[in-house]
Order: structure tokens, then sequence, then C-alpha cells
């Protein structure tokens, strides 16, 4: 399937549309609350959340003993929000920290969600068939109605989150500070916690419990690379997990037996390692080249200095003796002559140099700073 192809696919079948326009709003919510999760170093929540929702699908199930998604969700979310108050509580009330609280709430109600999904399929139901897929999600299954209240949530937390952009930004980077200010950070905390717990129970459909976490981490993390501003960062990463959910489906749909859920995981994962390499600021290539340029330019200055040393010191630069210096030092090239020619310091005839004017007053503040720092 080419790309023209799938276009028109998108507009003319039902299914693929919808589950086009479902990856895309989830992508860019998760990329949306996963800022705030990356940036308030909670990598974890995302992952103890989606785990303690587990339990909650499979207790709706059994009180209601239907599949109605809506119910299952609502139960996710109940036991969610359960979990990651329950995280919270461990936190302010024992010496434990928070990643030893989030593991445990994690393997706790997980544990106890494969401990129900197990009994509900000995159940001489047929309706239980088809709850192991919250485990890795099943995009296939979303309908149109599922993809207006992910729209929904979506515009509700983008409201919340422009009122509260200024709470927001200042509990981040100072939770004391927001205090002395007058604003209750509990609250804002508790609303921050609560729409990324919703993300994430709207993502349990379409990604999965295992994988969900990744779906929120990946987008924020990758954007993080890209910017220091914090909503530049919460657009990237819309962007990103949008682009994500999109291309993941393109993918999944033109392949045979490829689950949409891990693809569209791995294709955000892709964007994080692009924005590990690639990003001006703090990619792993410009890092390097960055290094690769300094070390050029402290060889280059050395140079200059030491040939600022030798014609302070040497009434005939062009002595043998003089010029056996030179060739004997360290840093000295050609390629560094001819580079320190280039920029107007050194004048060259033939083997013998001379420092011009500006190499001069340049390599005469060079030498002596380093002389400064010598002492």
């Amino acid at each position: 399937m080419d790309i023209t192809e799938y276009i028109r696919l998108v507009f003319s079948d039902y299914t693929l549309r919808t589950i086009t326009l479902g990856t895309a709003v989830l992508g860019a919510v998760t990329g949306m609350l996963g800022s705030f999760a990356v940036l308030r170093k909670q990598s974890l929540l995302g992952d103890a959340i989606s785990h303690a929702a587990l339990p909650g699908i499979a207790i709706a199930f059994l009180i209601t003993g239907t599949k109605d998604g809506n119910v299952l969700l609502l139960g996710a979310l109940v036991s969610g929000l359960i979990g990651t108050f329950w995280i919270r509580s461990i936190v302010k009330k024992t010496h434990l920290k928070s990643d030893t609280a989030l593991g445990l709430i994690l393997s706790l109600f997980f544990g106890l969600g494969m401990l129900l999904l197990t009994f509900i399929q000995k159940q001489p139901n047929a309706n239980q068939a088809g709850l192991d897929k919250y485990l890795f999600g099943q995009a296939a299954t979303l309908i149109e109605s599922d993809v207006w209240m992910m729209t929904w949530v979506t515009g509700i937390c983008l409201v919340v989150l422009l009122l509260f952009w200024k709470e927001f930004k200042i509990l981040l980077f100072d939770a004391d500070y927001t205090k002395t200010l007058g604003f209750n950070t509990k609250f804002i905390d508790i609303l921050i916690t609560t729409f990324i717990v919703v993300a994430i129970v709207l993502g349990l459909q379409t990604v999965g419990v295992v994988l969900m976490s990744a779906m929120l981490l990946a987008p924020a993390a990758g954007a993080r690379q890209w910017t220091n501003s914090l909503g530049y960062m919460v657009i990237i990463a819309s962007f990103f997990g949008a682009l994500s959910g999109v291309v993941g489906t393109a993918i999944s749909a033109s392949q045979n037996n490829l689950s949409t859920g891990p693809v569209i995981v791995i294709i955000a994962g892709i964007f994080v390692l692009i924005s590990f390499v690639f990003s001006p600021s703090r990619g792993l290539l410009f890092k390097q080249i960055r290094f690769i340029k300094n070390r050029r330019d402290l060889q280059l200055h050395k140079t200059l200095s030491f040939m600022y040393n030798i014609a302070k010191t040497h009434e005939d630069i062009a002595h043998p003796h003089a010029i056996k210096i030179l060739n004997n030092f360290q840093g000295y090239t050609r390629g560094t002559l001819q580079k320190l020619v280039k920029k107007n310091y050194v004048n060259l005839d033939g083997s013998l140099w001379s420092l011009t004017e500006e190499g001069y007053k340049t390599a005469s503040n060079l030498y002596n700073q380093q002389t400064k720092n010598d002492e």
C-alpha cells in the first residue's frame, strides 16, 4: 500500500479513518500531558497508573457482566486514581521514596489484575473473551464514539492547561515558591495527576496496559531535546505523539498481522532516537561536532600562543633553532598553520612565518591568559 492509496482509504474506509483519528488524538493528548510527567521526574508514574488500571477493568466486568468499553474504562479510571493516590500517600506518610512506592503499587495492582483476568477466563461465560486485549491494546476495536470521547477529553485538557498555565509552570520548576505566592499546590498537583491518569486510561484500549507508559513518555522525552521552553515542548510533544499514531497506524494497516499499538510505540521510540542524535542543542551528533570544533580551536589557540612566545623570545624567528622549536611543538601541524593564515593571524612566505598585527594582538591576549592560568 503506497501513501496515496493509504490517504484515499483514510477518507473512504470507516475503520481506518476511525483508527487513524483515534491514535492521532491519543498521541497528541499523551504527548501534551506526558511533558509534565517528564519534567516532574515522574516517568514511572505512567507505567504504574496503566498497570493499576487493569484490576479496575476486571472488576467492572465482574460487576456488569458486559464488555461495554465505557464501563470498563470507567473502572480503569477509578482503579488508576486509587493507585495514584495510594502512591502519594505512601510517599508522604512513610520513609519510602517515590520509585519504591511506584514499584509496589505497579506490582500489587498488576498482580491483582492478572489474577482477576485468570479467574474471569475460567468462568463459563462467552462474554469474557477479549479482555486480555487490554494488556497490549487493540486499536481495531475503536469506534467513532471513542474518538469523540478522546477529542472531548483532549479539548478539556487543553482548556484547563491554558487556564492554569502559569500555576502549572511555576509548580513544575519551584514548588516552594508556588506556595509562597499563595497558590494551592496540592490542588494543582492533583489536577495534573488526574489528567495524566485520564489520558492513560483513554489509551488502554489502543496501546494497552504494558505499552501505555511509552506512549506517555516517548513524545515528551523526544521533545525535551529540541527546546528549553515549556510551551514549545508541549507543542512538539503533541506533534510527535500525533505523528507517531498516524505513521504507526499506516504501517500497521499496510501489513498483515501487525499490531497497531506496538508499532505506534516503536515509531515514537524512533522519534526519540532521532531527537537524541540530531537535535541542535542536545543531540549527540551536534555535541560531537561542537567538541571537535572546540578541540580544533584550542589547538589553533595553543599554536598561536606558542608562536607568540617564540616571536617574543627570539630575535630571528627564521633561525633554524626557532623553526625546530615550532616543528617540535605538539599542537603544531601544517594544517594548523594554514588555518592561522586563513584567519589572517599569520603570514607565510615559503617556510618562513610571521604574525600579523591582528594575530599578534590575539596571541598576546591568549598568552597572557594562559600565563595567568598557569600561575
